[in-house]
């Protein structure tokens, strides 16, 4: 993943939303029927499909702030018909699986998942609005899509309950414990995602310095010990990540993944430390770091980008805040 990232973010952030999907239906206690979850599997490994998790909504905004999606699932006799928009649909013109979290037209709605094909797989009623204009990660496709009837067999309904079994008072302890794990793989991926980036422009401004020399200077501007001092603390903020980083992810592969809470402290943290990095290669590099000649310049619109993945900075520090004072 860091490879990838350090080379394309955008083409890295597709590849943890699959990545991610597959551990969450990957786990035993997964609520997706076996025969789906093989089937995801297989298109996987025969044809290299890519799945994400189509969430967000106009109207709703992130679930991860509450409410009721306004995409809805409509039973037929022979399945489900779903339609809705979904927005930040990252990778939608390459996916073959679409996750789309909707609610049903049932008396007593209930919310979930339900597994609709994606425009890979060439069906009718699924449709791109490619109004995917961003500061950052451009070659993502985050791009609108829009649901008209799509048709899904019942089994595709992989993932219904309750709204309030999804809320966290009505979560199971098998459903706390997963997502504790699947928290912790995304900030994981995501944190080593933005640091790869700032890797990479460590390593940019790195040759940059030693090879400018103005003239006024007559020597490379790595001789200058404030030049240095800038260089060593980004050494510094990438070794923090890759301690956290590495302590996190052993944990979680050992079966004791970092609480949520402390996930989410992990994700501020990489991802300041990848922001500031990032920001103190631009200050040396000058008109250089800011052209589009240059790699500098995209990667500090990439990285800029952390700050909107779910769990956002005020979520983060807000549970926090609360944990320490017990309220």
């Amino acid at each position: 993943m860091a490879a990838v990232a350090g080379g394309d973010a955008a083409t890295a952030l597709v590849l943890t939303m699959t990545y991610l999907q597959h551990r969450a239906i990957a786990r035993a206690d997964s609520h997706w029927p076996q025969t789906v979850r093989d089937q995801v599997f297989a298109s996987a490994v025969q044809d290299g499909a890519l799945i994400n998790a189509l969430r967000v909504e106009p109207e709703l905004g992130s679930p991860a702030r509450g409410g009721l999606p306004a995409t809805v699932a409509t039973r037929v006799a022979d399945g489900w018909r779903i339609s809705g928009r979904k927005l930040y649909s990252t990778g939608i013109p390459a996916l073959r699986w679409l996750a789309v979290w909707a609610r049903t037209d049932e008396p007593q709605p209930r919310v979930g998942v339900f597994l609709v094909p994606g425009p890979a797989a060439g069906i009718a009623g699924v449709r791109i609005v490619e109004n995917w204009n961003h500061l950052g990660l451009r070659a993502s496709g985050s791009h609108e899509t829009v649901l008209d009837n799509v048709w899904i067999p019942p089994d595709h309904a992989v993932d219904i309950r309750p709204p309030s079994a999804w809320a966290p008072a009505g979560a199971s302890q098998a459903d706390i414990d997963a997502n504790a794990d699947q928290q912790a793989w995304m900030i994981v991926l995501l944190g080593s995602l933005y640091d790869a980036l700032a890797r990479a422009a460590a390593a940019w401004i790195g040759d940059f310095v030693r090879e400018r020399a103005p003239g006024s200077l007559g020597a490379p501007l790595a001789t200058l010990p404030r030049v240095q001092e800038a260089i060593g603390e980004i050494a510094a903020l990438l070794r923090t990540n890759q301690v956290l980083l590495d302590d996190a992810a052993a944990r979680t592969d050992a079966g004791a993944a970092p609480t949520p809470a402390d996930s989410g402290l992990l994700k501020y943290t990489v991802t300041g430390n990848a922001v500031r990095a990032v920001e103190l290669a631009l200050q040396f590099s000058g008109n250089h770091g800011l052209s589009r000649n240059n790699p500098l310049e995209r990667h500090y619109r990439d990285v800029l980008c952390s700050r909107i993945h779910t769990p956002q900075n005020d979520s983060i520090l807000v549970a926090a805040g609360r944990a320490q004072l017990g309220v």
